[in-house]
């Protein structure tokens, strides 16, 4: 089976230059359009457009979000409701610039860009009334690196940019203080970082950098009591009906509460694509499909001549793969990952169950993510793999005899529940069952229970989907590096860390590019510790009186500008 280039040029991915985009790993993969899918400007409305009187928004989340705490989110479920209810120093408006959130401006403040200093304006207030502050950052970034935080930040790594981030996270200092961000004042924040990083104002717009209210100080249970949310964004947490729907109502104490023109956004807590379809179609929805909801994939082909120009599908830096957990039988060994890998024929996955115009990967790194003169996979092949059953058979073979076996033990595939997911994985489980013999049970899990056994490393192989958090490598590499928040595979390597270490330390964006590809290649080619499938698209229906929702490169979504015309 030899690798497929044939639906190339039905994607456009077009790069959105050193902004921060989306957060990850949920239904929809957990970003390259130029700027996303901008049905409006910042703006808000032309004048030559008539709002509706009801300003609510209604849409699906196809899986509950398993917090609402920022220091612990990893996923695009929760990412699209904390961007209602939360504001960082920044944000991106709709191009995928960064523009001022919190901070009204911020500037390098020494000569090699490595402290740069933001000023908040002064009338951002939480939601009950209490000021913004320099303060509640610091409060919240020393949350996400505390040793002691339990459970751990995920998304910790995203701030081992700041100076000794990492020696505090690791307990090697104590002193939170030496820590490379500082309240100077209640309305200054000097942040000092350990090497200039051109995409660090884009970061400060990603979840894990918003600030926290002190309140929360030990409460344990504050991000999931509604009444104990305060909250500084576009939205408040207004009705929370657990497994069922979420509700958040417009803040008034918020600074840019005059552009804000939705009132509402109600979300059902569905997971059918069957039915979420059908409640577009009746109208009970304004928006469906990626990143929170699922279009039905055999319904695609159909809803491209029924929505015309409703649905719309376009290249995300996305990446849709297995992992495998390295540290259990038999993924333990790398030729029977190899095997496993080698043995799927991803172009038929994509043209026969997904139907999405989705490419086949046989690299990690997406289309879309910028390299030092082009994109990063224009410039380094995404060619670590061929599909080969013939020798696939014999590294599976060469696999068990290293491990003694003369019968794999039981394998199980578990993905979250989703009918794309099932689609996906019966079709996978058939190519093993008739490419290697192999019987592999699948399994579908609630998102939740899901996420806790692949963090947990309870699996054996299980899905995954990672999407852009900003434009550059380093966002799909620095994951995997050793007991990384989520790394969820077990897999440790010291060349790989060092390479990424080394990227992460220097501005020599030609040095940077080198060290991606050959930790890449460690990666994927010498110890498959994923088995790359397809690099997503975004597949979703959007009714077109609905105005002004950003989709970002990486298929983020922000629906805090977004609203209704009259229909």
């Amino acid at each position: 089976m030899k690798k497929s280039k044939s639906l190339l040029l039905l994607l456009t991915l077009v790069l959105a230059v050193g902004t921060l985009l989306s957060a990850c790993g949920s239904n929809g993969g957990n970003g390259a359009a130029n700027g996303g899918n901008n049905k409006a400007s910042d703006s808000g409305n032309s004048g030559e457009e008539k709002l509706a009187a009801d300003q609510t928004l209604k849409i699906n989340l196809s899986a509950e979000p398993p917090t609402f705490d920022p220091a612990q989110a990893k996923d695009s479920q929760a990412n699209t409701v904390l961007k209602t209810m939360y504001e960082g120093l920044t944000r991106q408006d709709g191009s995928g610039q960064s523009v001022p959130g919190v901070a009204e401006s911020w500037e390098p403040t020494n000569e090699d860009g490595t402290q740069i200093t933001f000023h908040l304006r002064k009338d951002a207030k939480w939601s009950n009334g209490d000021p913004v502050t320099a303060h509640d950052f610091v409060f919240a970034w020393e949350r996400v690196l505390s040793p002691d935080t339990q459970p751990t930040a995920p998304y910790a790594y995203q701030l081992f940019y700041l100076k000794n981030a990492e020696d505090y996270y690791n307990k090697k200092i104590t002193d939170f203080s030496q820590v490379g961000v500082k309240a100077v004042d209640d309305y200054t924040l000097q942040v000092d970082l350990v090497a200039p990083t051109p995409y660090f104002v884009g970061l400060t717009s990603f979840y894990t950098y918003y600030p926290v209210h002190q309140s929360v100080k030990d409460d344990p249970k504050w991000a999931v009591d509604q009444s104990k949310m305060i909250v500084n964004g576009a939205f408040t947490l207004t009705n929370w009906v657990k497994g069922q729907s979420i509700e958040v109502t417009k803040n008034e104490n918020y600074w840019d509460k005059d552009n804000i023109k939705l009132n509402k956004i109600t979300m059902t807590l569905v997971n059918s694509s069957a039915t979420e379809l059908a409640s577009y179609q009746n109208g009970e929805l304004d928006r469906a499909g990626h990143p929170n909801g699922e279009i039905p994939t055999d319904q695609i082909p159909i809803l491209r001549d029924q929505l015309k120009d409703e649905l719309e599908i376009k290249g995300i830096a996305s990446t849709y793969y297995y992992e495998f957990n390295v540290t259990a039988e038999p993924f333990d060994n790398v030729n029977i990952r190899k095997a496993f890998a080698m043995a799927v024929d991803r172009q038929a996955i994509v043209d026969n169950v997904t139907l999405g115009g989705q490419l086949p990967a046989f690299g990690y790194v997406p289309p879309g993510i910028k390299g030092v003169n082009d994109e990063y996979r224009n410039e380094h092949k995404d060619d670590y793999f061929t599909e080969n059953v013939e020798e696939a058979k014999k590294l599976l073979e060469q696999g068990m005899k290293e491990k003694g076996y003369t019968k794999l033990p039981e394998i199980t595939l578990i993905y979250n529940s989703s009918d794309a997911h099932k689609k996906v994985a019966l079709a996978v489980a058939d190519m093993w069952k008739k490419n290697l013999g192999v019987d592999v049970k699948t399994q579908n899990q609630e998102w939740a229970v899901f996420v806790e056994n692949r963090q947990n490393l309870n699996y054996q192989v299980a899905r995954a989907g990672w999407t852009a958090d900003y434009n550059d490598p380093m966002t799909f590499l620095d994951m995997w590096v050793t007991d990384g928040g989520n790394n969820d595979t077990g897999f440790s390597n010291e060349e790989y860390d060092k390479l990424i270490a080394d990227a992460k330390a220097t501005s020599d964006m030609a040095k940077r590019d080198e060290d991606f590809a050959k930790a890449e290649k460690i990666f994927i080619q010498d110890n498959m510790v994923v088995m790359p499938l397809y690099y997503y698209t975004n597949v979703a229906a959007e009714k077109p009186y609905l105005k002004g929702v950003f989709l970002d490169f990486s298929g983020a979504v922000d629906y805090t500008r977004a609203y209704l015309l009259e229909h």
